[in-house]
């Protein structure tokens, strides 16, 4: 009855931040009925330290997969821009024939801007005028994303046929044609390529809509070709060809320490042919064409290697590159042979090493200086490849030694980073070179992170690599790549969360092994058809985004979290199962600030006792942050994006020993100061 009483309270708390209240209330009260039980204990000890923690520790992984770049983070909202999305037919852009105009629109092959690109769309009007005009338009990302008080940049290439020389008008519009948000105009053109530039500035009273397209058209008769088509809003830092300023600042919020890419299967591609072609990803966009990426849509690049490094400076994370190793990806899994065939790819990854850090003597520094990037980067990790544990040649032994060989030969301060590792045959396990670290990925069943949690990593041999837990994400039930995952919600419920909670809590008590870690899939586009995989860790429009309660478990995390590991147990659970408490604590070795984070699986309050040992004093008030929500099936979404939030609130009565109840379904980040 007592239990009833407590979650009806609850459930009459309406207010998202009134939950905590509740909980708080319900909690003591729980707390009161198990005043005769046996409480378990978190017994600190904070002057023993059992791992360092670097800034590098917690970071994020990226690839091109659930639009997570064209369509995402990259600014371009044009889709299909230079023509080269479909050989026959110019998908994503529409012909205008407005009032009694006439017109026709096609692929040429024949009129292109230059070798690179190769395509350019033909306009042919045969009638038109001031009220009847003609002209092609752009249907973006699932809409263009139109705001009030917002100024666009629009460009294009284009020449015209002998006869006609302009205006031609730049508009952004409603799909209907009905209502102009934004236009330019082009005042003359010539027979000649040239590029051309307008600024299309919204109003104040307009509603933020993703029901519109891009416009391109003409009032008079004549030929128009035209090529890298764009359009780009505000971006982060103002930032030429940047990024988009809600995705950036959720990933700011995060506070990485470094990025992983270019990926993922996007390194190494579908095949040889279409891996990350990161030369052809340099200089200006009109010398980019593009390539096909390998989860079903081309890629513009124009998120290339200069844009993922400073893409890391903006956030002020190191990079962790990977560089192609000559292996691609399944069903295929085409690979080039160690020894001589490996010779030029290995100096490819030795030639974009220097791009990343070389000074402005060396050819490729000189070339990322003439990008526009005169400095240096800090690079200290090099991963040599992707998930080649597919191989099962056994190749990769081979392959990884030439790398690494020729790595460290140039470059002797950097660590080499293997993939293949965890729970891989023995005979894939092989290493000749001794790897720095190894990089371990892991897409689990929610329960099985919550199970494996307290032991996985404390099993590993410490005389060998260090670990790189590249890739993690727990689910619920379906796992991400069988097609039924399409019907769940992009993004992971709190119970996904509370299982991620658990294993970043494994990594944490294991920092003297575990280096680096990072969630993938990072980014999704919510829109039907935008997706091949889920869960994703933020989730997006056209026009918005939104955390899932996985990404604020790990904003948490690293809100909360010192430079050390301290030594802790948990006890008071019978023996040889799951405990419903996880934890981790770390220490700022500067102020001696302790962070102890918990996380309750169940959908019961539990009591903690914590005992402090190794310090003079605890301050009596500390700061918790608590994650949690009536359901664990619980989550975020596009028209509900702080459904689950955390909430912060002042805790009082702290001492060496204090006891907390722990809220159902939550993950708890206490912040307490010591002496």
């Amino acid at each position: 009855m007592r239990e009833k009483r407590i979650f009806s309270m609850i459930r009459n708390h309406s207010m998202k931040n009134s939950f905590i209240a509740a909980i708080s209330v319900a909690t003591s009260l729980f707390a009161t009925a198990q005043e005769t039980n046996h409480v378990p204990v978190l017994t600190i000890n904070a002057n023993q330290v059992t791992a360092r923690i670097g800034p590098t520790f917690s970071g994020m992984m990226t690839e091109e997969i659930n639009h997570s770049y064209d369509g995402g983070l990259y600014g371009e909202l044009i889709q299909n821009r230079v023509f080269k999305d479909d050989a026959t037919v110019p998908v994503h852009w529409s012909l205008i024939q407005a009032g009694d105009a006439a017109a026709a629109m096609a692929l040429d092959l024949t009129n292109a801007l230059n070798d690179q690109l190769g395509t350019s769309l033909r306009l042919d009007v045969t009638t038109a005028s001031t009220v009847s005009r003609a002209g092609v338009a752009n249907d973006g990302f699932w809409g263009i994303p139109v705001k009030p008080r917002t100024r666009y940049h629009a460009s294009f290439y284009a020449r015209s046929a002998a006869g006609f020389t302009g205006p031609v008008k730049v508009t952004i519009e409603s799909v209907s044609g009905d209502t102009v948000y934004a236009s330019g105009t082009v005042n003359h053109l010539t027979g000649d390529w040239e590029k051309y530039s307008v600024t299309l500035t919204t109003s104040g009273n307009i509603q933020s809509t993703t029901n519109a397209r891009f416009v391109i058209s003409v009032t008079s008769p004549g030929t128009v070709w035209f090529d890298l088509v764009s359009l780009f809003p505000p971006t982060w830092n103002n930032r030429p060809n940047g990024n988009r300023v809600d995705l950036m600042q959720e990933l700011a919020d995060m506070k990485p320490g470094f990025l992983r890419f270019p990926g993922g299967n996007y390194l190494e591609g579908s095949t040889i042919a279409t891996r990350f072609p990161w030369k052809e990803s340099l200089g200006d966009l009109k010398v980019r064409p593009g390539h096909q990426g390998c989860w079903g849509y081309r890629s513009s690049d124009g998120l290339g290697l200069l844009e993922f490094l400073e893409w890391a400076e903006d956030l002020k994370a190191e990079p962790v590159l990977a560089v192609y190793a000559g292996f691609s990806l399944p069903p295929d899994r085409e690979r080039v042979q160690p020894g001589s065939d490996l010779v030029p790819y290995v100096n490819d990854a030795l030639d974009e090493i220097e791009y990343v850090t070389g000074d402005t003597s060396t050819k490729w520094g000189a070339r990322r200086a003439a990008d526009g990037h005169p400095a240096a980067f800090k690079l200290e990790y090099v991963e040599i490849g992707n998930e080649d544990w597919f191989d099962d040649s056994g190749s990769y032994d081979a392959r990884f030694a030439q790398f690494y060989d020729a790595i460290k030969a140039k470059y002797p301060q950097l660590k080499c980073i293997s993939t293949v590792g965890n729970e891989q045959p023995e005979s894939r396990r092989v290493h000749s070179r001794r790897p720095d670290a190894l990089d371990e990925h892991y897409y689990h069943r929610a329960s099985d992170f919550e199970n494996e949690a307290p032991s996985r990593f404390e099993q590993y041999d410490r005389t060998g690599s260090k670990i790189f837990v590249g890739e993690w994400a727990a689910y619920e039930d379906i796992v991400p790549w069988d097609g039924r995952s399409q019907n769940l919600p992009p993004t992971p419920s709190l119970k996904a969360a509370l299982a991620d909670g658990a294993w970043m809590l494994a990594m944490e008590r294991n920092a003297d092994m575990v280096v680096m870690q990072c969630y993938a899939p990072m980014l999704v586009n919510v829109n039907p058809g935008a997706r091949q995989w889920r869960p994703n860790l933020i989730g997006y429009d056209a026009l918005s985004s939104f955390g899932s309660p996985s990404y604020y478990a790990i904003k948490m995390f690293n809100a909360n979290r010192g430079d050390a590991v301290v030594h802790a147990t948990l006890n008071g659970f019978p023996t040889g199962e799951t405990p419903p408490l996880d934890y981790s604590v770390t220490r700022n070795s500067k102020n001696g600030t302790l962070y102890i984070k918990v996380v309750n699986i169940t959908s019961q309050p539990q009591q903690l006792q914590v005992v402090v040992n190794g310090v003079k004093a605890v301050q009596s008030k500390g700061i918790a942050e608590v994650l949690t929500s009536a359901s664990q099936d619980d989550t975020n979404s596009i028209n509900d994006p702080d459904a689950v939030v955390p909430v912060t609130e002042s805790v009082n009565g702290l001492g060496t020993t204090f006891t907390r109840t722990l809220a159902p379904y939550s993950v708890t980040a206490l912040k307490i100061g010591t002496r």
